[in-house]
């Protein structure tokens, strides 16, 4: 099992993604288009993938489909790539899904927001130990929603918690980020997690967070990795040009639609012969012009 230190080492560098969780017509799990998926990902040099995330539409899954996708995304990846498990909601249950992914042989989790009601300071430090403290593998917190960490309680739990390892912020409160960086250090590997990440990426830079997750990989992986390299190494005629001709009209027509962070990703791998089925309610699918306008963009890039 990967240490919790050898996961922070891991995500301190290189691109990170979440790879679409694939569901037939019936809107089932379809384990083998997923295993599919994995294997035409991980060439393009990932640094690890989030299975089950958010855009992996982890809020949508049944414990027993959950396991499912963990354990595919495990043995597809074993040896190549860490997968990094989604955890979320109420607290006994984000335990159960710490706890299944470890058996699984995931590397770690990322405990993502518990839903519904806001909660103190008090509450969220003791939910984010009583995760941390169930499981040996590493745990990163997502500080989105109804879960934002104050810099004295991430404090709190670096000094409870040994396997907390990475803070991935999903705010962007420039303020609070740069008081959280400064005052943990390198206790954290710190992740840029505001969609669409590519945008934020050069401010979240100059504040001490050089990685980030990208939902894009999963359609337009050559240019999401070309980005990053291009962020990395400071190319910002590269990374300028891309959110001129790309990011920016893909913001555009993301923002058409709640939920459509999720929805434009799919169809987005549908377009380009990778097609993960369609979303679950209560996200709903892009419109059929919507679509046709993404395909306009994506054809822009080239061949991926």
């Amino acid at each position: 099992m990967t240490s919790p230190q050898d996961l922070k080492a891991t995500i301190s560098d290189g691109l990170l993604s979440f790879p679409l969780t694939d569901f037939d017509a019936q809107l089932n799990f379809a384990p083998k288009p997923y295993a599919e998926r994995l294997e035409w990902l991980m060439p393009y040099g990932a640094t690890a993938l989030f299975a089950a995330g958010g855009t992996g539409e982890f809020f949508s899954l049944e414990p027993k489909e959950y396991s499912e996708v963990i354990r595919v995304a495990v043995q597809t990846c074993q040896g190549r790539m860490p997968i990094i498990a989604g955890a979320g909601g109420p607290t006994r249950v984000a335990i159960q899904y710490a706890q299944e992914a470890e058996r699984l042989g995931a590397q770690g989790i990322l405990l993502l927001p518990h839903y519904l009601t806001e909660a103190s300071q008090e509450g969220l430090v003791a939910h984010v130990q009583a995760v941390c403290r169930s499981v040996k593998f590493g745990v990163i917190v997502y500080n989105r929603g109804a879960c934002r960490l104050t810099p004295e309680s991430l404090l709190k739990l670096a000094d409870s918690c040994p396997n907390l390892i990475g803070f991935k912020d999903g705010i962007g409160d420039i303020e609070s980020f740069v008081s959280i960086r400064q005052q943990l250090g390198d206790r954290f590997s710190y992740l840029g997690g505001l969609p669409t990440a590519e945008v934020f990426a050069g401010a979240y830079r100059a504040m001490g967070c050089p990685v980030y997750s990208s939902a894009v990989f999963n359609f337009i992986p050559k240019t999401a990795i070309d980005f990053y390299n291009a962020h990395a190494a400071g190319d910002t005629a590269t990374t300028d040009r891309l959110i001129r001709e790309f990011f920016l009209p893909y913001i555009a027509l993301r923002n058409k639609g709640h939920g459509y962070a999720v929805s434009i990703v799919k169809a987005g791998a549908t377009l380009v012969g990778h097609s993960a089925g369609p979303v679950r309610p209560p996200l709903s699918d892009l419109k059929p012009a919507e679509v046709d306008e993404l395909g306009a963009l994506i054809s822009r890039l080239g061949p991926q």
